[in-house]
């Protein structure tokens, strides 16, 4: 069976859920709009989504943890909740009387105490009303329209872990000494360039700049926070900055300039434009510029950089994901990374993403960050990344930023540190790509 439900609208309603999938039951086209096809598909079988679509565009249903029966008897819920789809968007109307969440009619489909029924008495029609048990508006759940065209129910599966670890990673203390050393004594293999200069690009809120602070703090010993972080609709970071981490308190700059940026945003206008991300790629961009989403970098800014050599360019790239929102990633900030990524492609720049927010993402990480390589929903979250944004797998990175913590973990610090090991390694294929484009123009000439 074919799944009417879009696989945005899944993924859209699984984000609510936890870390969960959907698996078809129930499709009333093919099993019959009665209440006996809609029973002998669904008891027994929970927690269950059931979803009504009607011929106005509608889709619409309910969710609850309880199995369906034919018992004609109403079952405590307190999970329980309507929703409808306005768009993109999932709006939710919670039960209000948990008592009454369910009723198990043996005479129709899935019935949500009486105030939305799909299949009623066995035939393809909505019935039901707001009221005291589920509070909503008819015109925005289904636009009054009660002729079904469809009917389906899920069951909820939570999906499982794996045995072993898909990708290796020594937990120990030691490992992130060594790495620490392998970062602190790196040397760019062009002469010209000291440090590798990587641009970090992603949506607002998704943790570019914990990303740096919660570097810094691996480096200095403790949490810091520097750079501006927090909850906002739009982006904190206003400015263009490249932070320069150092190793320890007044030690030596590390290799490495992370350049933090406003975030991106859906909509045509605002938040960081394509415009000034080219000018920051090809090095004109002076520190501290303040972004002006409607009006991009003009050559007469002070401190423009207007013949950037090479160390002034960008060796790296970072996409910054926040892996608890993929799932629903508006279409159009899709569009926009793709736009982004075609232009970074075209200048030959290598590109890595890092999923953030891991614990957020899955609550079996969340548990224990060890156990980030066992979770099958964090291997699917980094999949359907490496698809959205048509990178190799090997190209995403989890890691969880510091945020709330006030000591250091050594396990974040594994994850993190891995992560600057990789941006290095990429900025050593770039580096490597361009002295063999030099060689080559010298051997020509």
């Amino acid at each position: 069976m074919n799944p009417m439900l879009s696989s945005h609208q899944q993924r859209t309603i699984c984000s609510q859920l936890g870390i969960v999938r959907l698996e078809l039951l129930y499709k009333a086209s093919i099993h019959g709009f009665t209440g006996a096809a809609f029973h002998e598909r669904c008891d027994t079988h929970s927690p269950t989504l059931s979803v009504g679509y009607n011929d106005s565009g509608y889709v619409f249903g309910g969710y609850t943890r309880k199995p369906f029966s034919k018992s004609g008897q109403y079952m405590y819920d307190d999970q329980a909740f309507l929703f409808t789809f306005s768009g993109e968007m999932l709006l939710k109307y919670p039960v209000t009387n948990s008592s009454y969440a369910v009723y198990m009619d043996p005479d129709s489909g899935p019935d949500f105490g009486g105030a939305l029924t799909l299949v009623k008495d066995s035939q393809a029609k909505v019935s039901g009303k707001s009221g005291n048990r589920y509070s909503y508006n008819a015109a925005d759940m289904h636009g009054n329209n009660l002729n079904l065209t469809e009917c389906e129910v899920y069951q909820l599966k939570v999906a499982p872990e794996f045995e072993k670890p898909w990708r290796l990673v020594i937990w120990e203390s030691e490992k992130r000494t060594e790495m620490m050393d392998s970062i602190k004594l790196y040397s760019p293999m062009v002469s010209s360039v000291s440090q590798v200069r990587v641009l970090l690009i992603g949506p607002v809120g998704a943790g570019k700049s914990s990303f740096f602070n919660s570097i810094n703090s691996v480096f200095r010993g403790h949490v810091t926070n520097q750079a501006s972080t927090g909850c906002s609709a739009s982006s904190l970071t206003t400015q263009f900055r490249t932070y320069s981490v150092k190793a320890g308190r007044g030690g030596q700059p590390l290799p490495i300039i992370l350049c933090d940026t406003m975030g991106l945003e859906e909509d045509k206008g605002m938040g960081l434009s394509v415009e000034d991300i080219t000018s920051i790629l090809n090095g004109h961009m002076p520190d501290c510029y303040q972004f002006t989403p409607y009006t991009p970098l003009k050559s007469s800014v002070a401190g423009y950089c207007k013949s950037p050599t090479l160390k002034e360019k960008i060796h790296c790239v970072a996409f910054v994901i926040d892996g608890s929102k993929i799932s629903i990633m508006p279409t159009k900030l899709e569009e926009k990374l793709a736009a982004i990524r075609r232009i970074v492609n075209s200048m030959g720049i290598p590109q890595l993403v890092l999923m953030t927010k891991v614990d957020e993402t899955c609550s079996f990480v969340a548990h224990d960050i060890r156990d980030i390589y066992r979770s099958s929903y964090i291997k699917e979250m980094m999949q359907e990344v490496s698809a959205r944004l048509s990178v190799s797998l090997s190209c995403v990175i989890p890691v969880k930023n510091y945020s709330e913590e006030f000591e250091l973990d050594m396990n974040c610090d594994i994850l993190l540190l891995s992560a600057i090991i990789q941006i290095l390694r990429s900025a050593d294929d770039y580096f490597d790509e361009l002295s063999d484009r030099l060689s080559n123009i010298e051997t020509k000439d």
